[in-house]
């Protein structure tokens, strides 16, 4: 299912396959946790989809007995095999796979990128001009999107445009100012109201332009007092969820408190699904 929060659920894809690229220019994963050990688990990095008939399932090198863990959810993966479900897997997100030999307590462990946009959960402030959301490449920040104005398309078939969230068709990015211009929120937008758009688009990488798509759910709040503790616990869920630079996976969370309510708990990882980004928008 783009700043530093966004949260958000993807539909399902029809009549794609995948396909692997063995050399990738993506920025190196995070470290891993204390007593595992970085592996090449399977032989590529990054999986596209692709405009073919059927499932692509990626297989680890050297198949063995034990278990299999993908993190965050979202991946399909096999726990006893560890075979990945590439054309069922959430797009746009880096995952970690963590594998522990059968009567072993090592881990080892591999990133793999599906390839596709996401949006990072946040806050944005209209009345500080932060009104647009940039959707991000492959799991990170500074990865450029490939083919704009050049094969890449986004809203194929104007579905959220036509329900009011705006979103340049070239780019991707969403005006989020005009989207509570358009009364997506009511005529006087209400605090705590929510909408959810599924977006469709196409770029022009390894994919061949496959079919691809989002979903994307949009909150919004007249100021900061009025944000909810619901927020602040989806927020404090998904910390540690989306695989990548960390000082920009929450936007503007410079408060701990909503309307004297202590917010705990951020930072702490948890198996929470990154899917839908939730974007938080805030009047005044």
């Amino acid at each position: 299912m783009n700043n530093l929060i966004r949260i958000f659920p993807i539909a399902g894809l029809s009549l794609i396959l995948a396909c692997s690229c063995k050399k990738s220019s993506a920025p190196p994963g995070p470290a891993s946790p204390p007593g595992n050990t970085t592996a090449v688990l399977y032989g590529d990095s990054i999986y596209y989809l692709r405009p073919q008939a059927g499932d692509l399932i990626v297989s680890p090198l050297h198949p063995s007995a034990g278990q299999y863990i993908g993190f965050p959810d979202g991946i399909q993966i096999d726990g006893n095999t560890g075979e990945i479900n590439v054309s069922k897997s959430e797009t746009g997100l880096r995952y970690r796979v963590s594998f522990i030999p059968k009567g072993s307590s090592d881990t080892v462990s591999q990133i793999v990128i599906i390839s596709g946009v996401n949006f990072l959960d946040g806050f944005y402030n209209l009345a500080q001009g932060d009104s647009i959301a940039n959707p991000i490449y492959n799991g990170w920040t500074s990865n450029a999107i490939p083919g704009l104005n050049n094969g890449s398309a986004f809203d194929e078939g104007s579905n959220c445009n036509r329900q009011g969230c705006t979103i340049d068709l070239g780019t991707g990015r969403i005006n989020l100012a005009q989207t509570v211009r358009n009364g997506v929120f009511g005529t006087i937008p209400s605090s705590n109201s929510r909408q959810e758009f599924l977006m469709s688009y196409r770029i022009n990488d390894k994919s061949l332009e496959a079919l691809n798509s989002i979903d994307i759910k949009i909150y919004y709040f007249e100021t900061m007092n009025d944000v909810s503790q619901e927020v602040y616990d989806i927020i404090s869920s998904r910390q540690g969820t989306i695989l990548g630079s960390s000082s920009d996976l929450i936007r503007h969370l410079t408060q701990r408190t909503a309307n004297g309510i202590a917010v705990t708990g951020l930072g702490a990882a948890r198996p929470a699904k990154p899917r839908p980004p939730c974007i938080f928008i805030i009047g005044r």
